[in-house]
């Protein structure tokens, strides 16, 4: 049979993501815990496993004693003799940590070496002798080639300490890449050189060991190739574009701030919108009927040419319009008919950016995506929305919001070059969007939406080294959206997280409106807010727009009321929790009446 070494999370872990809903000790569950543990791996054992791996990715955060004690009793329980343990981190360094797992009784562990390069030397040299030691030498988290001479340079002196006590592997699970680049005809030749899915990534990891086994003259033609590869990447005119490293090089505080602050700003705004007291609104996105995705196919097929498709489009839209007229919606939407995905679309306009046909990686759940991959400098063409958002304003006498993602989300929902800090490409992505903001602005939209519903999960794990992220996204974000005038209101909105952690990164984003989820949380998501005097207008989901629940009018109120008690009433927007593509008209145009007679 296959020698096969099961996975599964570790205790420590499991307990750590695990959300307390009272006071309850989470360590407390632990005596409990390892009982079901150790059934597991007696089980395993007597199916004839030699090895388990047990993920404990929380050991590239930071530890409080209480939580470094629990790995010491909860390893010295497990350690029964009858399996061997290759205890397993990723997505960061060990640090501080790295004393505490050299000290467990266990038989090996695995290391993330993309992240944690400058600590596998100290790892070697205090591991106990008889331990095997993993070193995830190949990228899990991104698609690009490995530099196979220079991970050869690493490995070599490493492989002569330790003999056949080193393994190589992934840096850490290959679900988040897509499994098969050999899949992709129509992806451009010269990018899909670059690239390395699942499938191509283990056929790296083999050349490497049979480098380390044979010597390098043994894999001479791969190496080889693989440098004429990266060279050309290197090189290539579609990577580097001199005029956007230029613009980026002249980033200077001025772009990202605006001409006045908030309080003025906003005075002025209120006399030209007139928005009554709890404006309703919506997150930007409404149903992706059967009917839409039905004409985007054809279009894309070449069954209906780009007329017909643009008239199909504006109906839909018109359509939308119409229907938040009749709701009595105070700021209106397009309903984003034309847009296949809130990233894909913006990235098939931009320079720089590829799309694979069958990348798909897990979101979470059951959901999947097919992130863009970010392969050169990002620079925008021409305009990407404005004569969409202009058609739907010439329908409606109401503001009509223009709706666009911001550079951080951009970055993080995809796969991003590798040759360069992500902070660079995110602020060519800000001056990307500036530009299509300020050609909304021109066009007469004075309210622009830049969604940042990833803000979050671009933070690194260790609290300590949060705050360059936060700088430098804020930054980002700050360069797209101020350059308006102060008359132009600029929102933006976060999905599903918690904030109370980066409230003050948030406020320094300094958008004039922000909405964000909390119709799931009953509100907790506000307590942010009652020690944080935030300044601008907030806007808290009162509708979960993840449920084919209608919320009724009576628990609309309730959650307004809940939320005027942290924020000033006078501040407050009321919208759904995020976009409506993937409910039906049948659930939307209910929940939305519901929520505008709450309002009113």
């Amino acid at each position: 049979g296959i020698r096969t070494k099961p996975i599964i999370i570790g205790p420590v872990t499991y307990l750590a993501l695990g959300k307390a809903k009272d006071d309850t000790d989470k360590l407390a569950l632990l005596p409990r815990l390892l009982p079901a543990y150790l059934q597991l791996l007696s089980t395993l054992a007597d199916q004839g496993v030699e090895w388990i791996q047990i993920d404990e990715p929380i050991l590239v955060t930071e530890l409080s004693e209480p939580w470094k004690r629990a790995f010491g009793s909860a390893y010295e329980a497990l350690d029964t003799g009858k399996v061997k343990l290759l205890l397993a981190t990723y997505f960061g360094q060990l640090l501080d940590n790295l004393s505490l797992i050299n000290s467990l009784p266990i038989q090996g562990v695995h290391v993330d070496a993309i992240n944690a390069r400058a600590e596998i030397e100290a790892l070697i040299t205090q591991s106990p002798s008889d331990r095997v030691v993993s070193l995830g030498v190949i990228d899990g988290r991104n698609i690009w080639k490995t530099d196979l001479s220079a991970t050869l340079d690493l490995l070599e002196p490493v492989a002569e300490k330790l003999g056949e006590r080193l393994w190589i592997a992934p840096s850490c699970s290959l679900l988040h890449v897509p499994v098969d680049l050999d899949s992709e005809q129509k992806l451009d030749p010269e990018i899909k050189s670059w690239l390395a899915f699942a499938l191509q990534k283990l056929d790296e990891l083999e050349i490497i060991a049979r480098a380390l086994e044979q010597g390098r003259p043994a894999v001479r033609a791969e190496l080889d190739a693989n440098r004429t590869t990266l060279d050309a990447r290197r090189r290539s005119s579609r990577v580097n574009d001199p005029a956007v490293k230029a613009a980026v090089a002249a980033i200077d505080e001025s772009l990202g701030r605006r001409a006045s602050p908030y309080a003025r700003r906003a005075r002025k705004q209120v006399a030209l919108l007139q928005l009554p007291k709890f404006p309703t609104t919506t997150i930007g996105s409404f149903p992706q009927t059967a009917e839409i995705r039905q004409v985007r196919r054809r279009f894309k097929a070449g069954e209906i040419d780009a007329n017909a498709y643009e008239a199909a489009m504006r109906g839909e839209i018109a359509r939308c319009v119409e229907e938040q007229h009749a709701l009595g919606l105070d700021v209106l939407v397009h309903g984003e008919a034309e847009r296949n995905d809130m990233v894909e679309y913006f990235g098939e306009q931009l320079a720089g950016y590829a799309f694979s046909q069958f990348g798909w990686v897990q979101s979470y759940g059951s959901r999947c995506v097919k992130p863009p991959i970010l392969y050169g400098d990002i620079s925008r063409p021409k305009a990407m929305t404005v004569e969409w958002i202009k058609y739907a304003a010439s329908l409606t006498n109401k503001p009509m919001k223009g709706m666009l993602t911001g550079p951080v989300t951009l970055l993080n929902w995809s796969f991003v070059r590798d040759d360069q800090p992500r902070s660079v490409s995110c602020k060519q992505l800000a001056l990307a969007i500036r530009e299509e903001v300020l050609d909304l602005e021109k066009a007469g939209v004075r309210i622009i939406q830049i969604d940042e519903a990833a803000l979050r999960e671009g933070l690194p794990l260790r609290r300590s080294q949060r705050q360059e992220y936060l700088d430098w996204a804020v930054e980002s974000f700050r360069i797209s959206a101020n350059g308006v005038q102060d008359e132009t209101q600029i929102h933006t909105h976060m999905c599903y997280s918690e904030f109370n952690d980066i409230i003050d990164s948030i406020a320094a984003m300094d958008a004039d409106v922000i909405t964000i989820e909390t119709s799931r949380s009953d509100m907790e998501l506000l307590d942010a807010f009652e020690d944080f005097e935030y300044p601008n207008e907030i806007g808290p989901g009162v509708y979960d727009i993840h449920s084919p629940n209608v919320p009724t009018q009576e628990h609309i109120v309730k959650l307004m009321r809940q939320a005027a008690e942290r924020i000033p009433a006078e501040r407050l927007w009321v919208n759904p929790d995020c976009g409506l593509k993937t409910r039906q008209w049948s659930e939307v145009i209910p929940a939305l009446a519901n929520m505008v007679a709450a309002a009113k």
